[in-house]
């Protein structure tokens, strides 16, 4: 005990520090009201007992929570790298995965770049293998299918391949297939495509959903309930980091371009 006589102050003030960082974190993502009054102990009163319970919360919250926000955070810098890439390259570099390894993903991948760029013809061919298979029902195999549905001018077709997705697959899946649910609904003059724009905005992974709800309120005659979403969108990119304006730049200037047109 004699020996770390000298270093308790700086103990002391470490043990603080991790209940003030806890606390704050605690409140951030919204943990239990116990870690918060522990934590609260800790850091505003300096007592043992809340300082102990900061040191608990750092190993069985905050790191794990932080480890878990690294690779997500990953993630989503690769795919935005990825979509920063002129639509060529990335044709070419889906092709030449595809040659490596003929994989669902890879394959509906390539399908998806190819109908983005009017490539019609050649994404459908790429998907076709798909659609007679055991991945005919994959939800990606279904959305792409749709987006290429949509493309050629078979809204109802589209319709009927999207409400066969699972949107408890994921949220980009349920983004995704809301989104194109809603284009499917408003070509063919469908009154759900409001709330089916609606539903995708919800807790949504791009900010597709939110400018091409915008653009159908301009259309329907609505533009006070366009001005108000084309204003969320426009703070949303105020307050958005570099890469992710850079992620949703197609969106953001579709938001622009309409926020133009109603001046």
């Amino acid at each position: 005990m004699d020996a770390i006589q000298p270093y308790l102050p700086l103990i002391f003030n470490v043990l603080r520090g991790l209940a003030v960082v806890g606390l704050v974190h605690a409140i951030v993502t919204r943990q239990q009201i116990f870690w918060m009054f522990l934590l609260g102990f800790g850091a505003l009163l300096g007592s043992i007992f809340g300082m102990l319970g900061a040191l608990a919360y750092t190993f069985l919250v905050l790191i794990p929570s932080l480890r878990g926000s690294g690779r997500v955070a990953g993630q989503a810098v690769s795919r935005g790298v990825e979509a920063l890439k002129p639509l060529d390259t990335r044709i070419r570099d889906s092709q030449e995965r595809l040659l490596e390894s003929d994989t669902l993903e890879n394959r509906a991948g390539l399908a998806a770049l190819l109908a983005r760029a009017g490539r019609r013809d050649e994404a459908q061919a790429t998907l076709d293998p798909l659609l007679s298979g055991i991945y005919a029902d994959d939800p990606v195999v279904l959305l792409t299918s749709a987006e290429l549905d949509l493309a050629r001018g078979n809204p109802a077709e589209a319709e009927i391949r999207l409400n066969a997705v699972d949107l408890k697959t994921s949220a980009a899946t349920r983004t995704r297939a809301l989104t194109l649910l809603a284009q499917a609904q408003e070509a063919q003059g469908r009154p759900q495509a409001d709330a089916t724009y609606r539903d995708a905005m919800t807790a949504a992974t791009t900010e597709e959903p939110r400018a091409r709800y915008a653009a159908y309120l301009i259309k329907q005659g609505r533009t006070a309930e366009a001005q108000t979403v084309l204003e969320a969108i426009a703070k949303t990119e105020s307050r958005a980091t570099g890469l992710y304006r850079r992620q949703e730049r197609e969106w953001f200037d579709l938001a622009s371009g309409l926020r133009r047109e109603l001046k």
